[in-house]
């Protein structure tokens, strides 16, 4: 224990000396939104899932599909980026108080890549996880997922 605390230490004392002690207070607000953030935010999103979501073959079309060529191109564009955002802080909280994990999984769920619906489904069919969606959905009053 007394090991873990001063590798820790000597972390913090390593960034206030590397970027001044204004990044650490940075960091610690970051942890506190990001936490307090994906306790709404999660909850928001389960719930607003069709219930068919996982059963298609196909992930469903972004409402933007039908828009100008330029225009899908910007919010895809915008939404990777977001995406990044979010994996890189979900990486900085990993050394930091937060949900760095779920934060990293949020920044994947946002950005586009070949495998992404694979790796969706497959995340959501493990029975711990489709379990505790499907309470909160109910709590919700909408229907379980169907996979």
């Amino acid at each position: 224990m007394a090991a873990e605390g001063w590798g820790v230490r000597l972390m913090v004392e390593w960034l206030a000396a590397l970027f001044g002690s204004s990044l650490l207070w940075y960091l610690g607000g970051l942890s506190v939104v990001t936490f307090v953030s994906t306790l709404l935010l999660v909850p928001w999103v389960i719930v607003r899932i069709p219930a068919d979501y996982f059963s298609r073959r196909r992930p469903p079309k972004p409402p933007w599909a039908d828009e100008h060529p330029v225009v899908r191109i910007l919010l895809r564009s915008l939404r990777n980026a977001a995406g990044v955002v979010f994996i890189l802080a979900g990486v900085v909280l990993l050394a930091l108080p937060g949900q760095g994990l779920l934060t990293i999984l949020v920044g994947l769920l946002l950005m586009t890549f070949p495998g992404k619906y694979r790796l969706e489904r497959w995340a959501i069919s493990r029975p711990p996880v489709l379990r505790a969606v499907n309470w909160l959905r109910r709590r919700a009053g909408r229907r379980d997922l169907s996979l």
